[in-house]
């Protein structure tokens, strides 16, 4: 498997892996100075998950966050913010 910039944890993507049973996740990432990984797990129904594609999920952050938290992350409407124009 050729290795992208986007595969690597170096490169600020997320990796989450999720049980069978939907209800618990692990979530690496690199922090700058080592890779963290983090556990959890719900009671009740489970988190929703995004459509996965060839193994891989693409959310922005803010979705990532709803997820996290096990709130509804497809409501979640990211903010365009527009860059300033010089003058």
């Amino acid at each position: 498997m050729k290795r992208t910039n986007q595969s690597s944890p170096l490169s600020g993507a997320i990796f989450l892996f999720r049980a069978k049973r939907l209800d618990r996740m692990k979530v690496i990432v690199w922090d700058g100075t080592g890779l963290v990984m983090t556990y959890k797990r719900i009671d009740g129904a489970g988190f929703v998950w995004p459509q996965i594609n060839d193994g891989v999920v693409t959310i922005n952050r803010s979705q990532f966050e709803a997820l996290f938290e096990s709130s509804d992350w497809q409501r979640v409407v990211p903010r365009h913010v527009r860059k300033p124009v010089a003058v």
